[in-house]
């Protein structure tokens, strides 16, 4: 897709803006981070209802971090592999804690040197929690960039590298909920609504229309 065009599927993408990780009212990096890693391999209601029940009971990393791991499996029990989130969650927090003073480092290269933590992850708590330029990439900015013709990647880490070339830094905070929001109403996995779509007549995805 060629750079202009690109720019028009953009106007229309981000005037368009509906949903994503905003609508779990996280409040702080902190809160992004959890949360964040709370949202893998889940939908967005479970992840909304394990992070009011965890934020509840436990507010900081150093709470957490102290918390016995069996009170937060409970706690976070509706996100599904509770078991191996609480786990990732209290170590991330102990790191936190041990490693940064209990402030969550506002820098890629450190965000990602947290185990437990990826690209993705660290680019939400870049832009969600910080404000920064990042683009993260989860399955629906993977998806949808490849539907588009952004680009032609099999990897998100390939998404990433290959949208931080061809899109302004200006548009990176906005990209990723406005991304979500499209792929979640419109743009879905399968049977996306081609018919019902404002980028149906930009779109270079093959399949169009056959949904």
């Amino acid at each position: 897709m060629s750079p202009k065009k690109i720019m028009k599927v953009l106007s229309i993408l981000l005037s368009g803006e509906e949903v994503g990780i905003q609508t779990w009212n996280l409040q702080n990096p902190f809160e992004v981070l959890i949360g964040t890693v709370l949202s893998q391999r889940t939908r967005d209601e479970n992840t909304s209802k394990a992070v009011k029940s965890l934020f509840s009971r436990y507010r900081s990393a150093k709470e957490i971090s102290s918390a016995p791991v069996e009170d937060i499996e409970k706690l976070i029990r509706v996100s599904g592999f509770y078991k191996v989130k609480a786990r990732r969650i209290k170590e991330i927090s102990r790191i936190i804690i041990e490693k940064y003073n209990g402030s969550v480092p506002c820098d890629m290269d450190e965000l990602v040197s947290i185990p437990g933590v990826g690209r993705k992850t660290a680019g939400c708590v870049l832009v969600y929690g910080f404000g920064c330029p990042a683009i993260p990439v989860d399955t629906h900015v993977h998806r949808i960039s490849n539907r588009l013709g952004f680009v032609k990647t099999r990897t998100p880490e390939q998404t990433e590298q290959e949208l931080m070339a061809r899109i302004p830094k200006e548009m990176w905070i906005s990209l990723n909920n406005a991304m979500v929001g499209f792929g979640q109403k419109t743009c879905k996995p399968i049977g996306p609504h081609c018919w019902d779509c404002p980028l149906s007549k930009l779109c270079e995805f093959p399949e169009k229309g056959r949904g």
